[in-house]
Protein backbone atom coordinates (compact mmCIF):
# COMPACT_ATOMS: atom_id res chain seq x y z
CA UNK A 1 0.00 0.00 0.00
CA UNK A 2 1.26 3.55 -1.13
CA UNK A 3 1.35 5.93 1.86
CA UNK A 4 -0.20 9.77 1.70
CA UNK A 5 2.46 12.28 2.05
CA UNK A 6 1.24 14.45 4.42
CA UNK A 7 0.46 18.11 2.43
CA UNK A 8 0.57 21.57 4.14
CA UNK A 9 -2.86 22.81 4.54
CA UNK A 10 -3.79 26.41 4.65
CA UNK A 11 -5.26 27.27 8.43
CA UNK A 12 -6.04 30.75 7.42
CA UNK A 13 -8.08 29.51 3.95
CA UNK A 14 -10.04 26.87 6.30
CA UNK A 15 -11.19 29.16 8.50
CA UNK A 16 -12.01 31.50 5.78
CA UNK A 17 -14.53 28.73 4.56
CA UNK A 18 -15.81 28.01 8.34
CA UNK A 19 -16.42 31.23 8.87
CA UNK A 20 -18.67 31.71 5.53
CA UNK A 21 -20.54 28.32 6.61
CA UNK A 22 -21.03 29.54 10.23
CA UNK A 23 -22.29 32.84 9.53
CA UNK A 24 -25.25 31.34 7.44
CA UNK A 25 -27.02 29.53 10.10
CA UNK A 26 -28.79 26.26 10.01
CA UNK A 27 -31.17 24.91 12.58
CA UNK A 28 -32.93 21.60 12.29
CA UNK A 29 -36.78 21.76 10.73
CA UNK A 30 -35.65 25.31 9.06
CA UNK A 31 -36.13 23.95 5.81
CA UNK A 32 -35.55 27.63 4.39
CA UNK A 33 -32.26 28.10 6.46
CA UNK A 34 -30.93 24.71 5.67
CA UNK A 35 -31.80 25.90 2.11
CA UNK A 36 -28.93 28.27 2.06
CA UNK A 37 -26.84 26.38 4.43
CA UNK A 38 -26.79 23.75 1.58
CA UNK A 39 -26.38 26.27 -1.14
CA UNK A 40 -22.96 27.55 0.60
CA UNK A 41 -22.19 23.64 1.47
CA UNK A 42 -22.32 22.91 -2.07
CA UNK A 43 -20.05 26.14 -2.65
CA UNK A 44 -17.12 25.42 -0.56
CA UNK A 45 -17.25 22.04 -2.04
CA UNK A 46 -16.79 23.05 -5.29
CA UNK A 47 -14.49 25.53 -4.62
CA UNK A 48 -11.78 23.28 -3.33
CA UNK A 49 -12.82 20.21 -4.97
CA UNK A 50 -14.46 20.53 -8.55
CA UNK A 51 -16.54 19.15 -10.09
CA UNK A 52 -20.71 19.83 -8.80
CA UNK A 53 -22.26 19.24 -5.77
CA UNK A 54 -26.25 17.98 -5.99
CA UNK A 55 -28.90 19.18 -3.40
CA UNK A 56 -30.90 16.37 -2.74
CA UNK A 57 -34.19 17.89 -1.67
CA UNK A 58 -36.24 16.97 1.40
CA UNK A 59 -38.67 17.44 3.81
CA UNK A 60 -36.38 18.15 6.08
CA UNK A 61 -34.09 20.05 3.83
CA UNK A 62 -31.81 20.13 0.73
CA UNK A 63 -28.75 17.23 1.82
CA UNK A 64 -25.65 17.67 -0.46
CA UNK A 65 -24.20 14.93 -2.26
CA UNK A 66 -20.66 15.42 -4.24
CA UNK A 67 -18.69 12.40 -5.94
CA UNK A 68 -15.33 12.41 -7.41
CA UNK A 69 -16.68 10.02 -10.10
CA UNK A 70 -15.16 6.40 -10.04
CA UNK A 71 -16.26 3.29 -8.47
CA UNK A 72 -17.71 4.07 -5.06
CA UNK A 73 -15.06 3.05 -2.34
CA UNK A 74 -15.01 5.63 0.49
CA UNK A 75 -18.17 7.82 1.92
CA UNK A 76 -17.14 11.10 4.20
CA UNK A 77 -20.27 11.74 6.05
CA UNK A 78 -21.91 14.36 7.93
CA UNK A 79 -24.55 16.95 8.25
CA UNK A 80 -24.93 20.71 7.90
CA UNK A 81 -27.75 21.32 10.52
CA UNK A 82 -27.24 22.76 13.65
CA UNK A 83 -28.85 22.83 17.16
CA UNK A 84 -28.88 26.39 17.77
CA UNK A 85 -32.10 29.03 16.39
CA UNK A 86 -31.68 31.52 14.45
CA UNK A 87 -30.88 34.68 15.99
CA UNK A 88 -27.68 32.78 17.75
CA UNK A 89 -25.15 33.86 15.54
CA UNK A 90 -25.94 37.85 16.57
CA UNK A 91 -25.13 36.58 20.12
CA UNK A 92 -22.34 34.81 19.61
CA UNK A 93 -20.53 35.94 16.20
CA UNK A 94 -17.90 33.67 14.38
CA UNK A 95 -14.92 34.77 16.46
CA UNK A 96 -10.96 33.64 16.30
CA UNK A 97 -8.95 34.23 19.26
CA UNK A 98 -6.17 32.57 21.53
CA UNK A 99 -6.53 29.72 19.56
CA UNK A 100 -10.03 28.60 19.24
CA UNK A 101 -12.46 29.47 16.90
CA UNK A 102 -16.17 29.92 18.63
CA UNK A 103 -19.48 30.45 16.92
CA UNK A 104 -23.18 28.15 16.60
CA UNK A 105 -21.97 24.97 14.70
CA UNK A 106 -18.08 25.45 14.53
CA UNK A 107 -17.76 21.99 16.70
CA UNK A 108 -20.72 20.07 15.67
CA UNK A 109 -19.83 20.16 12.99
CA UNK A 110 -19.26 22.72 10.34
CA UNK A 111 -15.22 22.72 11.53
CA UNK A 112 -15.26 18.94 10.58
CA UNK A 113 -16.65 19.61 7.14
CA UNK A 114 -14.15 22.51 6.14
CA UNK A 115 -11.24 20.19 7.44
CA UNK A 116 -12.03 17.05 5.21
CA UNK A 117 -12.73 19.69 2.63
CA UNK A 118 -9.34 20.57 2.27
CA UNK A 119 -7.84 17.73 3.41
CA UNK A 120 -9.28 16.16 0.30
CA UNK A 121 -7.89 18.96 -1.83
CA UNK A 122 -4.58 17.74 -1.37
CA UNK A 123 -5.12 14.49 -2.99
CA UNK A 124 -4.19 14.03 -6.01
CA UNK A 125 -6.50 11.49 -7.06
CA UNK A 126 -9.80 11.45 -5.37
CA UNK A 127 -11.78 9.21 -7.49
CA UNK A 128 -14.21 6.65 -5.89
CA UNK A 129 -14.89 9.67 -2.82
CA UNK A 130 -18.33 10.38 -1.76
CA UNK A 131 -19.19 13.48 0.18
CA UNK A 132 -23.00 13.51 1.95
CA UNK A 133 -24.00 16.16 4.15
CA UNK A 134 -27.67 15.66 5.61
CA UNK A 135 -30.00 18.10 6.76
CA UNK A 136 -31.32 16.29 9.51
CA UNK A 137 -29.03 14.41 11.80
CA UNK A 138 -29.71 16.78 14.98
CA UNK A 139 -33.16 15.47 14.95
CA UNK A 140 -33.27 11.81 13.90
CA UNK A 141 -31.99 11.62 10.24
CA UNK A 142 -35.37 10.31 9.03
CA UNK A 143 -35.11 11.78 5.61
CA UNK A 144 -31.40 10.85 5.20
CA UNK A 145 -31.39 8.03 5.83
CA UNK A 146 -32.50 5.56 3.48
CA UNK A 147 -29.71 7.77 1.66
CA UNK A 148 -26.99 7.73 3.63
CA UNK A 149 -27.42 3.74 4.00
CA UNK A 150 -27.54 3.34 0.27
CA UNK A 151 -24.41 5.64 -0.36
CA UNK A 152 -22.37 3.63 2.21
CA UNK A 153 -23.25 0.29 1.40
CA UNK A 154 -22.24 1.51 -2.34
CA UNK A 155 -18.97 2.91 -0.47
CA UNK A 156 -18.23 0.13 1.39
CA UNK A 157 -16.35 2.33 3.91
CA UNK A 158 -17.38 5.19 5.80
CA UNK A 159 -15.60 8.03 7.38
CA UNK A 160 -17.57 9.85 9.85
CA UNK A 161 -16.95 13.88 10.67
CA UNK A 162 -18.32 14.27 14.08
CA UNK A 163 -16.69 16.08 16.59
CA UNK A 164 -13.41 14.01 18.12
CA UNK A 165 -13.90 12.76 21.34
CA UNK A 166 -12.00 14.37 24.70
CA UNK A 167 -8.47 14.82 24.07
CA UNK A 168 -9.06 14.25 20.48
CA UNK A 169 -9.75 11.27 20.12
CA UNK A 170 -11.19 9.28 17.52
CA UNK A 171 -14.94 7.37 18.61
CA UNK A 172 -14.17 3.95 18.16
CA UNK A 173 -18.04 3.03 18.75
CA UNK A 174 -20.96 4.65 19.98
CA UNK A 175 -24.19 3.47 21.89
CA UNK A 176 -27.63 2.63 20.06
CA UNK A 177 -30.04 5.32 21.54
CA UNK A 178 -33.59 6.80 21.30
CA UNK A 179 -36.15 7.73 22.51
CA UNK A 180 -40.08 6.82 24.75
CA UNK A 181 -42.74 8.51 25.31
CA UNK A 182 -44.99 7.45 27.31
CA UNK A 183 -48.74 8.84 27.80
CA UNK A 184 -50.71 8.15 30.79
CA UNK A 185 -54.60 8.40 30.94
CA UNK A 186 -56.54 9.13 34.19
CA UNK A 187 -59.67 10.71 35.20
CA UNK A 188 -60.25 14.28 36.19
CA UNK A 189 -62.36 14.97 39.18
CA UNK A 190 -62.35 17.82 41.56
CA UNK A 191 -59.59 17.69 44.41
CA UNK A 192 -61.67 18.83 46.68
CA UNK A 193 -64.94 17.45 46.60
CA UNK A 194 -64.46 14.32 44.55
CA UNK A 195 -60.78 13.25 44.65
CA UNK A 196 -61.82 9.42 45.05
CA UNK A 197 -63.74 9.83 42.17
CA UNK A 198 -61.14 10.82 39.71
CA UNK A 199 -57.97 8.68 38.49
CA UNK A 200 -54.39 10.49 38.94
CA UNK A 201 -52.54 10.28 36.09
CA UNK A 202 -49.67 12.06 38.04
CA UNK A 203 -49.45 9.21 40.88
CA UNK A 204 -49.52 6.78 37.71
CA UNK A 205 -47.07 8.81 36.09
CA UNK A 206 -44.57 8.45 39.54
CA UNK A 207 -44.78 5.06 39.35
CA UNK A 208 -44.05 4.47 35.62
CA UNK A 209 -41.18 6.83 36.73
CA UNK A 210 -39.76 4.33 38.93
CA UNK A 211 -40.36 1.27 36.82
CA UNK A 212 -38.76 2.79 34.12
CA UNK A 213 -35.42 3.96 35.99
CA UNK A 214 -35.14 0.28 36.96
CA UNK A 215 -34.92 -0.82 33.70
CA UNK A 216 -31.40 0.71 33.38
CA UNK A 217 -28.29 -1.46 33.75
CA UNK A 218 -25.11 0.52 33.95
CA UNK A 219 -23.08 -2.47 34.47
CA UNK A 220 -23.72 -3.63 30.49
CA UNK A 221 -23.87 0.24 29.48
CA UNK A 222 -27.53 0.27 29.51
CA UNK A 223 -28.91 3.97 30.47
CA UNK A 224 -32.80 4.73 31.08
CA UNK A 225 -32.99 8.39 32.10
CA UNK A 226 -36.39 9.75 32.26
CA UNK A 227 -35.76 13.78 30.63
CA UNK A 228 -39.31 15.35 30.84
CA UNK A 229 -42.88 15.11 32.36
CA UNK A 230 -45.53 16.76 32.25
CA UNK A 231 -48.96 16.19 33.90
CA UNK A 232 -52.31 18.15 35.59
CA UNK A 233 -54.26 21.54 34.55
CA UNK A 234 -55.04 22.84 37.87
CA UNK A 235 -54.21 22.75 41.62
CA UNK A 236 -57.85 21.62 42.57
CA UNK A 237 -57.96 19.32 39.54
CA UNK A 238 -57.22 15.15 39.90
CA UNK A 239 -54.89 15.65 36.62
CA UNK A 240 -56.57 13.08 34.28
CA UNK A 241 -53.13 13.20 31.76
CA UNK A 242 -49.58 12.80 32.07
CA UNK A 243 -46.47 12.00 30.15
CA UNK A 244 -43.33 11.31 30.83
CA UNK A 245 -40.59 11.22 28.31
CA UNK A 246 -37.03 9.00 28.32
CA UNK A 247 -33.78 8.79 26.83
CA UNK A 248 -32.12 5.64 26.01
CA UNK A 249 -28.41 4.57 25.68
CA UNK A 250 -27.78 0.84 24.86
CA UNK A 251 -24.27 -0.56 24.18
CA UNK A 252 -25.73 -3.97 22.46
CA UNK A 253 -28.54 -5.48 20.32
CA UNK A 254 -29.89 -7.88 22.92
CA UNK A 255 -30.40 -4.82 25.22
CA UNK A 256 -31.89 -3.14 22.33
CA UNK A 257 -34.50 -5.89 22.52
CA UNK A 258 -35.25 -6.39 26.23
CA UNK A 259 -35.73 -2.39 26.83
CA UNK A 260 -38.08 -1.94 23.63
CA UNK A 261 -39.91 -5.39 24.83
CA UNK A 262 -39.75 -3.93 28.62
CA UNK A 263 -41.14 -0.47 27.34
CA UNK A 264 -44.00 -2.47 25.12
CA UNK A 265 -45.03 -4.61 28.69
CA UNK A 266 -45.59 -1.18 30.94
CA UNK A 267 -48.88 -1.73 32.63
CA UNK A 268 -50.78 0.72 35.23
CA UNK A 269 -50.92 0.29 38.98
CA UNK A 270 -53.76 1.83 39.26
CA UNK A 271 -57.18 0.73 38.68
CA UNK A 272 -58.84 2.62 35.55
CA UNK A 273 -55.36 4.26 34.57
CA UNK A 274 -54.20 3.48 30.87
CA UNK A 275 -50.81 3.55 29.53
CA UNK A 276 -49.95 4.27 25.69
CA UNK A 277 -46.08 3.82 24.44
CA UNK A 278 -44.13 5.11 21.56
CA UNK A 279 -40.81 5.57 20.17
CA UNK A 280 -38.22 3.06 19.91
CA UNK A 281 -34.13 2.51 20.13
CA UNK A 282 -33.94 4.46 16.94
CA UNK A 283 -30.32 4.64 16.29
CA UNK A 284 -28.65 1.17 16.77
CA UNK A 285 -25.28 0.08 18.68
CA UNK A 286 -21.99 0.98 16.37
CA UNK A 287 -19.58 -1.65 18.16
CA UNK A 288 -15.77 -1.01 18.17
CA UNK A 289 -15.02 -3.94 15.71
CA UNK A 290 -16.91 -2.30 13.02
CA UNK A 291 -13.97 0.28 13.49
CA UNK A 292 -11.44 -1.47 14.19
CA UNK A 293 -10.03 -2.11 10.30
CA UNK A 294 -10.17 2.00 9.92
CA UNK A 295 -8.44 3.29 13.79
CA UNK A 296 -5.72 0.58 12.62
CA UNK A 297 -4.53 2.44 9.90
CA UNK A 298 -4.96 5.81 11.47
CA UNK A 299 -3.14 4.98 14.36
CA UNK A 300 -0.84 4.39 11.54
CA UNK A 301 -1.20 7.75 9.93
CA UNK A 302 -1.01 9.43 13.51
CA UNK A 303 0.37 7.02 16.27
CA UNK A 304 -0.53 7.67 19.58
CA UNK A 305 -3.78 8.73 18.73
CA UNK A 306 -6.46 7.17 21.03
CA UNK A 307 -10.18 5.55 20.29
CA UNK A 308 -12.91 6.19 22.44
CA UNK A 309 -16.67 4.48 22.76
CA UNK A 310 -19.26 7.14 23.34
CA UNK A 311 -22.52 7.64 24.52
CA UNK A 312 -24.01 9.66 21.49
CA UNK A 313 -24.99 8.61 18.52
CA UNK A 314 -24.32 9.48 14.97
CA UNK A 315 -25.60 8.83 11.23
CA UNK A 316 -21.98 6.62 11.93
CA UNK A 317 -25.13 4.12 14.02
CA UNK A 318 -26.35 3.43 10.86
CA UNK A 319 -23.66 2.99 8.74
CA UNK A 320 -22.12 0.39 11.12
CA UNK A 321 -25.08 -1.34 11.85
CA UNK A 322 -24.86 -2.52 7.73
CA UNK A 323 -21.81 -4.19 8.38
CA UNK A 324 -19.93 -1.05 6.75
CA UNK A 325 -16.08 -0.45 8.01
CA UNK A 326 -17.04 2.94 9.85
CA UNK A 327 -14.66 5.57 11.72
CA UNK A 328 -16.41 8.14 13.81
CA UNK A 329 -15.03 11.39 15.53
CA UNK A 330 -12.78 12.62 12.57
CA UNK A 331 -14.18 16.28 12.49
CA UNK A 332 -12.74 18.99 14.44
CA UNK A 333 -10.63 19.14 18.15
CA UNK A 334 -12.45 20.89 20.33
CA UNK A 335 -15.84 20.44 23.08
CA UNK A 336 -19.13 22.11 23.79
CA UNK A 337 -21.34 20.46 21.45
CA UNK A 338 -24.56 21.76 21.70
CA UNK A 339 -23.61 24.27 23.97
CA UNK A 340 -22.96 28.12 24.53
CA UNK A 341 -19.39 27.72 25.10
CA UNK A 342 -18.48 25.21 21.93
CA UNK A 343 -15.46 26.08 20.18
CA UNK A 344 -12.85 24.51 18.00
CA UNK A 345 -9.19 23.70 18.50
CA UNK A 346 -7.37 25.77 15.26
CA UNK A 347 -4.11 24.22 16.15
CA UNK A 348 -5.57 21.01 15.07
CA UNK A 349 -6.97 21.52 12.13
CA UNK A 350 -4.47 20.95 9.57
CA UNK A 351 -3.84 17.89 11.16
CA UNK A 352 -7.06 16.68 11.02
CA UNK A 353 -7.40 17.38 7.50
CA UNK A 354 -4.27 15.33 6.57
CA UNK A 355 -5.76 12.57 8.87
CA UNK A 356 -9.04 12.59 6.80
CA UNK A 357 -6.94 12.29 3.16
CA UNK A 358 -4.42 9.70 4.61
CA UNK A 359 -7.35 7.77 5.55
CA UNK A 360 -9.08 8.32 1.69
CA UNK A 361 -5.95 7.29 0.24
CA UNK A 362 -5.55 4.34 2.49
CA UNK A 363 -8.87 2.89 1.42
CA UNK A 364 -8.15 4.03 -2.36
CA UNK A 365 -5.12 1.71 -2.53
CA UNK A 366 -5.96 -0.96 0.07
Amino acid sequence: MTRHKTVDVSVDAMLDDLRTLVEIESPSRDPEALAASAKAVAAVIENRLGGRATLVQSEAGPHVHWSAGGEPKVLILGHHDTVFPLGTLERRPFRVADGHATGPGVFDMLGGLVQAVHGLATLDDRSGVEILMTADEEVGSRSSRALLEERALACGAVLVLEGAADGGGLKTGRKGCGTFHVSITGRASHAGLEPAAGVNALIEASHQVLDIAALGRPDVGTTVTPTVASAGTLDNVVPAEATVVVDIRVESADEKERVESAFAALAPHLDEATIAVRGSISRPPMPESASAELFAVARRLLPGLEGKAVGGGSDGNFTAALGVPTLDGLGAVGGGAHADHEFLVIGAMAERANLVAGLVHAVQHA
